[in-house]
């Protein structure tokens, strides 16, 4: 089945709900690294989902709820999000597709509210996420 390709410029939003996490979420952008190009844009290629990171997102948790903070990041693409045929500089290009599997890294970890603050003892917490593509022109498999 075809799918739109992901452009340069083009977001990857986050859901807020990651697992016991709630994630103050913000977009996060794609740079497209592709040989070719598409309305001047270079297109984006495997691998070009692991340079997303969204920095200074907060976050808190039912029992955590003086917040924390960390960055959002693609873990990992759906099945429908990798091009099974169509290429640019040997990769297979990105496809908007359904949705990736997301991860938030704490940096700061939320803290419960006592006399001395207990933080949060999770290093990470997995979500998704769908992108958002200008292209409405280019499908390809």
């Amino acid at each position: 089945m075809s799918d739109f390709i992901l452009l340069d410029g083009d977001r990857a939003n986050f859901n807020p709900v990651f697992g016991a996490a709630i994630v103050n979420v913000q977009p996060g952008t794609l740079k497209g690294s592709g040989e070719s190009t598409l309305q001047g844009k270079k297109v984006c290629i495997d691998g070009d989902e692991k340079k997303v990171s969204v920095p200074g997102c907060t976050y808190t948790t039912p029992v955590y709820s003086i917040p924390g903070m960390g960055t959002l990041k693609i873990a990992a693409l759906g099945g429908d999000q990798k091009a099974q045929k169509t290429r640019s500089a040997g990769k297979p290009m990105l496809l908007k597709g359904s949705t990736f599997t997301a991860q938030f890294e704490v940096q700061n970890p939320a803290k419960q509210p006592s006399s001395t603050p207990i933080p949060d003892s999770m290093p990470q917490y997995s979500g998704t996420g769908t992108f958002i593509t200008t292209n409405t022109k280019w499908r390809v498999t």
